[in-house]
């Protein structure tokens, strides 16, 4: 499959004013010759009639860009035909390549995996490339360019150049064993011990960051009370529609409901909950609940409308809600709210924006998702393990496991199966 050409529209879908067809492989500038009799030299723009090989048939006067591998975005031979970007032109081309033999339609993300096979990436490039392209805040596009832009992978080569040094440091000692100064070995040992401490030090730093999945995956902020306590008044509030159906009857609310919504460049995830009462009426209002209390387990942020004091939750956040029909005084420790006037929503907003804030990872912070997540803990243990080791031949074993680690990190271990994942997520033609 590696050796097969191939091609796609990279521009998206059309029609457009443009579509930009790109094609990849060995077969590339042969193809793009059949198709428009000659093609400008390298990385040159040329005008040209393209013409269907089969019968001769003008099929679009497009311009034409070569690329000479290695150095293209594949690391292959590739080509760029702009066409005119109505579905008929972009189709009738594409019936032209796939008549040629060796030449196929590209799957999702083969562009990109072929860069990566060819070295022009690295697999933490090609995870931001796959996090820009379903970025949509501003945060998770500012975090994806930096990745795509190689922002991990220069920070992993740093760790790796430092292990690899520490690694030769031992070996070079082992080497010398045999030789009359000891001392100046176990002074080189100790300082190994000590550097690979400093670096286990600094990868869980990074660790420490929150995981780059947060930024996609929004923060959980479930509302949760007794019946008729507001809940689906207020969701309908903060999201500014009406998501939730609002009655007053109790236990109007059975499943959870999940509502998506963006607001000051972070993606948030708000559900609401069925009421919380010891006695249910019915089996289905008691499975609503059981919910409701799993909702609650697993939030960021628990919204609570009771008057009685919250569950026991990771973040909680005490409201005093219909603020505007209640009389009483509103308790220190809550946030005054009505969701039909309006009043405390900014307040509320702000402060689960502050809350936000120590939960996701800052633009400028390197961090991880989690498989590299998973690579940089293994090798952190190991560096750990390493600078207690007092055996030099198992301190120099610890090394070379962290050095793997930082490898498959990287994806130069990479499994298939991995990869299958990653670039099954792209779209086709990039």
């Amino acid at each position: 499959m590696a050796a097969d050409t191939i091609f796609a529209v990279s521009s998206g879908r059309p029609p457009a004013a443009i579509a930009v067809l790109r094609i990849s492989g060995a077969g590339a500038i042969g193809a793009a010759t059949r198709l428009a009799g000659n093609v400008p030299r390298p990385r040159h723009a040329g005008v040209r009639a393209l013409r269907d090989p089969a019968d001769n048939q003008l099929l679009d006067r497009a311009l034409v860009l070569v690329f000479q591998g290695p150095m293209t975005a594949t690391g292959e031979d590739l080509v760029e035909l702009h066409l005119h970007g109505g579905r008929a032109v972009v189709a009738g081309v594409e019936r032209a390549l796939s008549g040629m033999d060796g030449l196929r339609v590209a799957e999702p993300g083969e562009f990109t995996r072929r860069a990566l096979t060819h070295g022009r990436i690295d697999l933490t490039e090609a995870e931001g490339l796959g996090d820009l392209l379903s970025a949509e805040t501003d945060a998770q596009r500012r975090m994806a360019l930096a990745n795509s832009d190689g922002r991990l992978r220069r920070a992993v080569a740093d760790w790796t150049a430092i292990a690899t040094r520490l690694s030769a440091m031992v070996e070079a000692v082992l080497d010398h064993a045999d030789e009359d100064d000891v001392d100046a070995g176990d002074d080189v040992l100790a300082g190994v011990r000590r550097e690979a401490a400093t670096l286990a030090d600094t990868i869980d730093a990074v660790l420490a960051v929150p995981p780059v999945e947060r930024l996609r995956d929004g923060i959980r902020v479930v509302l949760a009370g007794p019946p008729n306590a507001g809940k689906s008044t207020l969701l309908n509030a903060l999201v500014g529609r009406k998501a939730a159906i609002v009655s007053p009857l109790a236990g109007t609310t059975r499943d959870v409901i999940e509502i998506p919504v963006t607001r000051g460049g972070i993606a948030w995830l708000f559900l609401d909950t069925a009421g919380l009462r010891n006695e249910a009426i019915d089996p289905v209002e008691r499975i609503g609940i059981d919910r409701a209390t799993d909702s609650i387990a697993t939030a960021d942020i628990v919204l609570w409308l009771g008057d009685d004091a919250p569950p026991q939750a990771a973040s909680v956040l005490a409201l005093h809600p219909r603020s505007d029909v209640r009389g009483e005084a509103v308790p220190a420790d809550r946030v005054a709210v009505s969701a039909e006037t309006g009043e405390g929503l900014s307040e509320l907003w702000q402060a689960l924006t502050e809350r936000a804030s120590t939960m996701l990872p800052k633009v400028d912070d390197l961090a991880l998702n989690q498989r590299q997540s998973s690579h940089a803990r293994t090798a952190a243990a190991a560096l750990r393990r390493a600078a207690t080791q007092l055996d030099p031949l198992l301190l120099a074993e610890e090394l070379r496991y962290g050095v793997q680690a930082f490898a498959a990190l990287t994806g130069m271990r990479a499994t298939e199966a991995v990869l299958d994942d990653l670039f099954g997520r792209f779209c086709i033609g990039k």
